[in-house]
Formats: C-alpha cells, sequence, structure tokens
C-alpha cells in the first residue's frame, strides 16, 4: 500500500497551506469516552494495472462498528463491478467468501461502490480489497462523526440534450453532437455532496465520506491508468486534512451526469482541474461540519424485483427509421473537399463570395446576374450536402444504440423471466442515511429521492453491490434510440416508480 506521507501533493504550496488551516477548523473537540459508541477503521490497496499513473487507483475499505452492527464501505476506483470492466460478477460473492473465511465478516455488511472512473485494475483485485478490508478491520478506534452537505455546481453538466422536436439526445463520444439550432435545453444536475466526516477521540480525522453524482470520465492526455477526478479530489481533501485521514468517494446518480467540458476539442484532457474544485468544495464544507458524539448505526439488506425491458418494438421502429434515412440519402454535386472550400469561401464573405464586389456590381450595372445564380446554386449544392451528413449522423446514433438494445434485448429473452432480482441496502451512521442501488441511475431519480425524504440528510449511491447498466426514467425512455442512458437498459419504465418506492421505505425503516 502506498503510504499516505510518500504521495506526491497535487496542489500548489500556497493552496495546501490554505487547505490546511481550513483543516484545523474542522477538528473536533474531544469530549466524553462515553458518548463514543461507534468505532472505524480504515484501509487502503493500490490497484492500478500500470506503473506511474497520473492519479492511482484505490480500493479503500471504511468498517464501522456499533450497537451490534458492521457496516464496510468499499470503494473502488474502477468502472464498475461484474457486466463491464475488468471486474466480473464473481467478484463481489468471492470478496464475500474470501472475508467471511478469513476474518468473520458478515456478507451483508459489504457495501462495494464504484466511482466509475475508466481505468483498468490489477490482476489481484480481490486480493488487495481483501487486504483493504482487514486493514480497516484490524485498526478500529473510537469516533465521533459529523454530517453534513457541501455544494459544487462547476465540473459536471446533464448530456441530455433537449430537442426542439421533443427527442432527448445524449452527449457521447461515440456520436456527434446536434446542430446547436435544434437544441433548447438540458437535464438537471445535483451540486449536492453528501459528507460523512469520522474523527478519532482526540479530533483528528479518520475518514470522510462524500457522495457525489458524476461520470469520473474525463481521462488524461497520456492516456494512461487513472482514478480521474474523483481520485485528485481525494487526494486534495486528504492532504488537506492530514493525520493519515483517508477519503472515500461514493458515487451518486451520475448515469447522465457528464464532466463539464466533456466534448472539448481544443484543450488537452485533464481530471486534475475539475478533481481539485471538488475536493476543495469538500474541505470548505467540513469546516462546517463538528464531529459530535456518534449515534447509533443501522444497515438494512434487501432484495428488489424489477421489471424487466421488452425492447422488440422499439428495435423494430429504429430499424425502419434507419432504412428512411438511407433512402433519404440524394446524390450530390459536392464532394467533402470542395465543400469545406465553398463553405469557407461562403461563410467568410457571405454578400461575395465568388469574386470581389467590384465585379458583382459591374454585373449588376449591365443587367446581368451570372454570379448571383451561381452563389445560389452553390448554396443549393451546400444545403444538400449538409442534409446528407445531418442523414449520415442520425443513421450513426441509431445505428449506434441499435447495437446497445439488441444486445439487452438479448440477455432479457436469455434470461428466461420477465424480471431482475437486485440487491438494495440501506445504511444510517447518525444522521447520515444513504440507500445504494446497483444501476447507473440517472440524476433526476436521485433528486426525487431525496425530495420525497422528510430526513434532511438523506443520499443515494448507485454502482453499489452489482451492476445493472443504465437506469433511466420511464420519461426518458420514450426517446427511442436517441441516448444510451435509454437503448443500454435492461429495465422497464416500472422500475423507477418500483425504486423510488423502495427507497422511500428504507429510509423510513431507517429513521424508525
Amino acid at each position: 500500500m502506498t503510504s499516505f506521507s510518500s504521495r506526491r501533493s497535487l496542489l500548489p504550496t500556497s493552496v495546501l497551506s490554505t487547505l490546511m488551516l481550513a483543516s484545523l477548523v474542522c477538528l473536533a473537540i474531544p469530549g466524553s469516552a462515553a458518548a463514543q459508541v461507534l468505532k472505524a477503521g480504515v484501509g487502503r490497496m493500490d490497484i492500478t494495472h500500470r506503473k506511474a499513473p497520473v492519479i492511482p487507483m484505490y480500493a479503500r475499505a471504511l468498517m464501522i462498528q456499533g450497537n451490534g452492527t458492521t457496516a464496510v464501505i468499499v470503494t473502488l476506483d474502477v468502472v464498475a463491478i461484474a457486466e463491464i470492466g475488468k471486474i466480473k460478477k464473481e467478484f463481489l460473492p468471492a470478496l464475500r467468501a474470501k472475508l467471511k473465511k478469513e476474518i468473520g465478516l458478515d456478507p451483508g455488511s459489504l457495501i462495494v461502490n464504484c466511482s466509475h472512473c475508466h481505468g483498468i485494475p490489477c490482476d489481484d483485485v480481490l486480493d488487495r480489497t481483501a487486504q483493504a478490508v482487514k486493514m480497516a478491520a484490524a485498526g478500529l478506534v473510537p469516533v465521533r462523526i459529523g454530517v453534513g452537505t457541501g455544494h459544487e455546481d462547476r465540473i459536471q453538466e446533464n448530456r441530455r440534450l433537449k430537442l426542439k422536436d421533443g427527442r432527448e439526445l445524449d452527449v457521447r463520444r461515440a456520436y456527434a453532437l446536434p446542430a446547436d439550432a435544434d437544441v433548447v435545453g438540458a437535464g438537471p444536475i445535483d451540486p449536492e455532496i453528501g459528507i460523512l466526516r469520522l474523527d478519532r477521540a482526540d479530533g483528528r480525522p479518520l475518514a470522510v465520506v462524500y457522495n457525489f453524482a458524476m461520470h469520473p470520465i474525463m481521462g488524461d492526455s497520456s492516456g494512461g491508468d487513472t482514478a480521474d477526478i474523483t481520485g485528485f479530489s481525494s487526494q486534495v481533501i486528504e492532504d488537506a486534512l492530514g493525520h493519515g485521514a483517508m477519503a472515500f468517494f461514493v458515487q451518486g446518480c451520475g448515469g447522465d451526469i457528464n464532466p463539464a467540458f466533456y466534448k472539448d476539442l481544443y484543450s488537452p484532457r485533464d481530471a486534475e482541474p475539475q478533481g481539485n474544485r471538488l475536493g476543495i468544495s469538500v474541505v470548505r464544507a467540513l469546516g462546517k461540519i463538528a464531529a459530535k458524539d456518534a449515534g447509533s448505526l443501522k444497515r438494512l439488506n434487501q432484495v428488489l424485483t424489477l421489471p424487466r425491458a421488452d425492447h422488440a418494438e422499439r428495435i423494430a421502429g429504429l430499424e425502419a427509421e434507419q432504412r428512411r434515412l438511407v433512402k433519404s440519402l440524394r446524390s450530390t454535386y459536392l464532394n467533402f473537399d470542395t465543400f469545406l472550400k465553398l463553405n469557407s469561401k461562403y461563410s467568410l464573405s457571405p454578400k461575395f463570395p465568388s469574386t470581389n464586389s467590384l465585379s458583382y456590381l459591374n454585373e449588376k450595372a449591365i443587367g446581368r446576374s451570372d454570379f448571383a445564380r451561381l452563389d445560389q446554386a452553390n448554396r443549393a449544392r451546400m444545403r444538400a450536402y449538409v442534409s446528407n451528413v445531418m442523414a449520415m449522423e442520425d443513421i450513426t446514433r441509431i445505428e449506434t444504440n441499435l447495437r446497445l438494445l439488441r444486445k439487452h434485448q438479448a440477455n432479457n429473452v436469455k434470461a428466461g423471466k420477465r424480471t431482475i432480482d437486485v440487491e438494495v441496502m440501506g445504511l444510517r451512521v447518525g444522521d447520515f442515511v444513504m440507500v445504494t442501488f446497483p444501476g447507473e441511475v440517472v440524476c433526476q431519480v436521485g433528486l426525487n429521492i431525496k425530495k420525497a425524504s422528510r430526513h434532511k440528510h438523506t443520499f443515494v449511491a448507485a454502482y453499489t453491490n452489482g451492476y445493472i447498466y443504465y437506469c433511466p426514467t420511464a420519461e426518458q425512455m420514450k426517446s427511442a434510440g436517441a441516448a444510451q442512458e435509454d437503448s443500454e437498459c435492461l429495465l422497464g419504465p416500472e422500475w423507477q416508480k418500483t425504486w423510488e418506492s423502495r427507497a422511500a421505505k428504507l429510509i423510513a425503516e431507517l429513521l424508525e
């Protein structure tokens, strides 16, 4: 494991000094030992596949014990456990079995959340994750807790674009953006950072759990493995707090939330600025969150049955639309080279594109319009060429999403049943209340759950204890074939109401 003291500071000395001073404000004043009803320990192991990453990928573990209950929050800097990425579906049951055998850990205590960064973990990620949990178990100390929220709205954007024709498209690297003139709005973001802090009995910080919704997929210009935005933010927090404190990023409902400027073509990819901003926002919030005498610990484990989708009708409709678009293609006078040249001329000089103004005016004076007719013909040729390009972009988007729909339709048919069972959990640590779900839940669902809760500090963790792909709203599913969230989905639209209802019941039971 890489020690805290050996890691490179990511911030300039002046900024780091300011954050260190701010962190001193965060230190709780020790109270009576009798009030310390919870114990906690932390552990961390480097799980980066390649050497010398820009920001290492970690398996971090936070064990909390109290009231006869144990909860272990494991955060992995990986894309997911099961289905996509290097970690397969055997990982979670194998990890549970290994920890039960080696330290007697109740399998239900594990809450394994993936940041959804796209780096590749090492081959022995299972063993290293187990080691991190064992380190946490071996280092249990009495703790006090503090709960609060931070705010960050500068580093993320909803990737779903609302169009004039009522559809919603999403922003992906796999296909082009729609024309700006066709876009009328974007979906919501969730700027709230849910924070749980745990301090040792003497006031020194031990751990910070921060829940935030955003794909950490900005990447790095070198193309190497990286923990991405949230790797940088965690290190900023740890550098600021000192004392070996460990930061645990818990991914929220970021299914349709991209990093800001995700499609930027004019700057090298660099996750550090956005990560620093998120980290600083957490540190600022921690300055207002005092760690008090710990409250109770409560954990709920449940199975939720959800409806599977039937994509057959959507697939047929998209195939028909694709055929229509292909038939809409027309022969064009131009090729790509001549289009670029004409487009440049007519953009730079829309009034006199073909020659100088004197020639246009002289021609007009003698009653001729040769250049005007040429311009009219060239503009029509450019419109025809652009029409083909726009049709091609639509065909590309449909084909990309059709592949996803066909794959998930085949998986649902292969399953042999119309439902899918998933693991959901509820966790309460004092005033910190969190429910978990194993899919890429979109932002609006997380906002709905938090708004419906009567408890101020309610948070939602997606990407947890499994992976069932994207989970869009019932309304979003009506935009067939336009967005990845709708196309890469195993679930039927009724899933949203089912999960939001179960989440409300979990929260109510945690608060009893």
